[in-house]
C-alpha cells in the first residue's frame, strides 16, 4: 500500500480469529473480522491520516464488512466481501447475498459507497443488455455467480467499475493458477459517482495473496468545500515544570515578590488564584496552542534527527539538480536513515523493557497498555452524531437540534421525577472550620499529574507552596460551603 500509495486496502480470506483492530505498521491500521482461523474473514486496511475518519465499523460477518468514513464532509462506506465459492451450497451462497442487501440498504442514498470484494464469480466480456451497471471489458463467459454479481449491481443501483476502463487482458486478470486465469476480484460503485473514477486496474507486480492479485481504482470525491471557522486552542501553563526542584523554587521567589514579600497567601481568594496563574505563565511559559501530531518519535535521538536532516537536504539537492550523482547520494542517505531508526528503536526498546522490571517503570508499563488499547478500538474519537433514524449529521445546526431532542427526551419524557419527602425535618449542626493539619493531610494524598479545575490551578502548586499553602484555605471552605449549601459570601478563614 505505501509504495503503490493505495489509502484503503479491502482483503478477504485473511483467516484472522477475532473483531477488533490492530496497527500493522507504517501508520496502517487493520478492521477486520473473522471467527475461524483457517477459513474466510474480510478486513479492511487504512492510511493513517483516515484513520480518525473512522465513524462506524459494522462487522456482519466473517464474509461482510463495512466501515463509514467522514472526507471533507463527504460520507464514505466501504465495504469489503468474500462471496462463496463455486462449489458451495446454494443456501450459503444465498445468506452471503442477503446480508450484502441489508447492508446496503442501511446506507442513505446520499453517501457514497465503495465495495471491494472476491465475488467469485465471472460477470464476462461484452455488456450486451446489463450496459446499465458494466462495461464491456470483463474476461472470458459469465457463469452463474457472475450473473447474480450483475444482478445485484441492478438491485442496487450500483456499476462494476473493474468492466468499463479498457485494460490488456494482464491488466484485467485478477486470479492467476497453474492454467487458470480469470477475473473475480471486483470494485462496484453508485452509479451516479462512476464519473468520480478515472482508472481501474489490475497491479501485476504485487499480490497480496499468492493467486490473487490487486484491483486497484483512483477516486476523486468531488466535496462542497465548506468555511471552516478557525478552532483556536487554549495556551496552557506548563504546569509540570514544578516537578523539577530549581522551576519550583524560583516559582515560589517570583510568587512571594508578586504578593509583597509576604509569606502566607492572601484570604480572598479571587486575587490571590489570579495572582498565582500569572506567576505561573510568565516563570514557567505557555505551550503553543498547536495541536500535537501523533507521530511516534519518543525513540528519536541526536543521531536520527542528523540523519533525517542531511537527507532532506539531499532531497532538495536532487529536487534542483537531477544528476546520477546527487540521485546516489539521496539513496545512500535513505539507507543510513533506516539503520539509524533501526539502532534507535532497538535500543529505546531494550531501555524500556529494563526499565519495565523496575518500580519506576510502573507508569511506563500503564502508558503502553493504554496505547494498545487505543489501537485496538475502531473509532478513536466521537466526531459526529446520528438522527432518530441513524442518519449521520455532520452540519453544526443539526447537531446542535438533536442534542436538544436528546436532552429534552431525556429530563422530561424517560425518566419519572423523583418527589420530595414533605414533612422531613432538616439537620441543622455547625459545620467545624478545616485546620491546618486537614489541609496537610489532603495535599499529602493528592496525586500529582491529574487535570486541573475551573480556576486552572492543579496540586503541583499547593505542593510546591507548602506550608504557605497549608495556610490558604479559603478554596477548601468555599468547597465546603458548596457542599453544605451555605449561602453566605464569606466564611472565614484561619
Amino acid at each position: 500500500m505505501e509504495r503503490r500509495k493505495v489509502d484503503i486496502l479491502c482483503v478477504q480470506e485473511t483467516r484472522w480469529k477475532g473483531s477488533k483492530a490492530r496497527s500493522i505498521g507504517a501508520g496502517f491500521k487493520l478492521f477486520y473480522y473473522g471467527v475461524d482461523s483457517k477459513r474466510n474473514g474480510v478486513g479492511v486496511v487504512l492510511k493513517e491520516e483516515f484513520v480518525r475518519n473512522v465513524l462506524e465499523v459494522k462487522r456482519v460477518s466473517d464474509r461482510v464488512m463495512s466501515l463509514k468514513l467522514e472526507i471533507e464532509g463527504v460520507m464514505l462506506n466501504v465495504v469489503s466481501g468474500y462471496a462463496p465459492q463455486v462449489g458451495c451450497e446454494l443456501e450459503e451462497k444465498e445468506i452471503f447475498w442477503s446480508e450484502l442487501d441489508e447492508v446496503m440498504e442501511s446506507i442513505p442514498t446520499g453517501e457514497r459507497v465503495v465495495i471491494g470484494a472476491d465475488f467469485n464469480g465471472h460477470v464476462g466480456e461484452g455488456n450486451r443488455g446489463d450496459e446499465e451497471v458494466m462495461g464491456k471489458f470483463g474476461v472470458k463467459e459469465r457463469n452463474l455467480e457472475g450473473q447474480m454479481v450483475v444482478d445485484f449491481a441492478k438491485r442496487m443501483d450500483m456499476a462494476v467499475v473493474s468492466t468499463y476502463f479498457q485494460k490488456r487482458e494482464e491488466h484485467r486478470v485478477t486470479y492467476k493458477s497453474g492454467g487458470r486465469r480469470t477475473q473475480v476480484d471486483y470494485i462496484l460503485c453508485r452509479r451516479g459517482n462512476l464519473k468520480e473514477i478515472s482508472d481501474c486496474k489490475v497491479v501485476v507486480g504485487d499480490s497480496v495473496a499468492r493467486q490473487h492479485r490487486i484491483v486497484v481504482c483512483r477516486m476523486t470525491l468531488m466535496v462542497c468545500k465548506t468555511k471552516r471557522s478557525k478552532i483556536e486552542i487554549e495556551k496552557k501553563t506548563k504546569w509540570w515544570k514544578l516537578k523539577k526542584e530549581e522551576c519550583c523554587e524560583e516559582f515560589r521567589q517570583k510568587l512571594r515578590q508578586a504578593l509583597g514579600g509576604q509569606v502566607v497567601l492572601p484570604d480572598d481568594w479571587e486575587t490571590t488564584a489570579e495572582v498565582i496563574r500569572e506567576t505561573g505563565r510568565k516563570v514557567l511559559g505557555v505551550s503553543s496552542g498547536r495541536r500535537k501530531e501523533d507521530k511516534e518519535t519518543w525513540w528519536w535521538n541526536e543521531e536520527v534527527q542528523d540523519s533525517i536532516q542531511r537527507k532532506r537536504l539531499a532531497k532538495k539537492k536532487w529536487d534542483m539538480d537531477r544528476t546520477e550523482e546527487n540521485r546516489q547520494e539521496y539513496k545512500e542517505l535513505q539507507r543510513r536513515v533506516k539503520r539509524e531508526v533501526s539502532k534507535a528503536k532497538q535500543k529505546a526498546y531494550d531501555e524500556l523493557y529494563t526499565r519495565l522490571d523496575t518500580r519506576e517503570g510502573e507508569k511506563d508499563l500503564y502508558r503502553l497498555a493504554r496505547q494498545r488499547d487505543r489501537d485496538g478500538k475502531d473509532v478513536q474519537q466521537v466526531r459526529v452524531i446520528k438522527d432518530r433514524d441513524g442518519r449521520v449529521l455532520t452540519s453544526e445546526k443539526s447537531v446542535q437540534r438533536r442534542w436538544k431532542e436528546y436532552f429534552e427526551e431525556l429530563m422530561n419524557e424517560e425518566n419519572e421525577r423523583e418527589k420530595r419527602v414533605e414533612g422531613v425535618n432538616s439537620v441543622e449542626q455547625k459545620v467545624d472550620k478545616i485546620r491546618k493539619d486537614e489541609v496537610r493531610k489532603a495535599l499529602k494524598r493528592m496525586k500529582s499529574g491529574k487535570a486541573v479545575g475551573p480556576d486552572d490551578l492543579p496540586v503541583e502548586v499547593w505542593k510546591c507552596l507548602g506550608e504557605a499553602a497549608g495556610s490558604c484555605t479559603v478554596c477548601l471552605q468555599t468547597w465546603r460551603k458548596r457542599m453544605t449549601g451555605c449561602q453566605e459570601k464569606s466564611c472565614g478563614t484561619v
